[in-house]
């Protein structure tokens, strides 16, 4: 399989950033996209919502379903979910995408970040594929795509951000624990994660980090389609990283994907 074309896919977080870059890659192909995303009315500080991401699916050759979705309220997620089977017979992908981050040391870290992000990117993660899961199961070729890093113990990377990296890491292991059960029952279950940090707008709003030593969305959208139309069987609990994906797909040069190619680029979090 080489295209997306008319498969469902069920996207979180895909109002902006890396997942609106997946469901655009995903609407060339000729996808449904369901983009499952808090926003649904236009914020001053992070552009982008369901509806524009929507509209930007549509011109792209998709078919679009917006669906306003918070992934820690189960109802909305079920309802997210059964909404999508409704109007496209079926779900194909689920890529575990939103997330939320919070960079700071414990003492500076308010509980109620420390929940949000617990709750968002373990829990969420985790709910969102319980509820895809009979329908993954009945598909032809289905994957859960989650972006996650590596699982890494080592302290570098937990001192810094005690609750980030737990939150990061709880997606990393709900991917290997749910390959390890749903592998074998057919279900592509991985993780992507990139080599360097990518230009979102949420990524903007970290002091210090600078876009233009960053890589484009678009770069973790074509390795995420790279996996997704890869035969699903025998294909799990893979901890894969963008360039490795493309280079495995024969794309080498990567100097297209950088926001300025004359800057060094910045390393991501959890790669050693």
């Amino acid at each position: 399989m080489t295209t997306l074309s008319g498969k469902t896919l069920f996207i979180t977080g895909a109002s902006r950033g890396i997942g609106l870059a997946i469901a655009l890659r995903a609407a060339r192909d000729g996808a449904n996209v369901a983009i499952a995303a808090k926003s649904s009315v236009p914020n001053p500080k992070l552009p982008g919502t369901i509806h524009s991401a929507a509209e930007a699916v549509e011109a792209a050759g998709g078919t679009a379903l917006a669906l306003r979705c918070d992934i820690r309220e189960e109802d909305e997620v079920r309802a997210a979910v059964a909404a999508t089977v409704d109007t496209f017979g079926g779900i194909d992908i689920l890529i575990n995408n939103a997330s939320a981050i919070w960079l700071r040391g414990a003492l500076e870290t308010p509980m109620k970040r420390f929940d949000l992000m617990q709750q968002v990117n373990a829990r969420g993660s985790f709910l969102c594929a319980q509820a895809c899961l009979p329908h993954l199961l009945q598909a032809p070729n289905p994957h859960i795509l989650t972006l996650a890093p590596p699982p890494n113990l080592d302290p570098k990377w937990w001192a810094p951000h005690t609750g980030y990296t737990l939150a990061k890491m709880g997606m990393s292991f709900v991917t290997l624990g749910l390959a390890a059960e749903f592998g074998p029952r057919g279900v592509a279950v991985n993780a992507l994660w990139p080599r360097t940090v990518i230009a979102t707008d949420a990524i903007n709003m970290i002091p210090g980090v600078e876009l233009s030593q960053c890589r484009k969305p678009g770069i973790m959208a074509d390795a995420a389609h790279a996996v997704l139309v890869r035969e699903a069987a025998g294909f799990h609990g893979r901890f894969l990283i963008d360039d490795e994906v493309l280079a495995e797909a024969g794309i080498t040069d990567l100097s297209g994907y950088a926001v300025d190619a004359s800057q060094p680029l910045l390393p991501d979090l959890f790669l050693d």
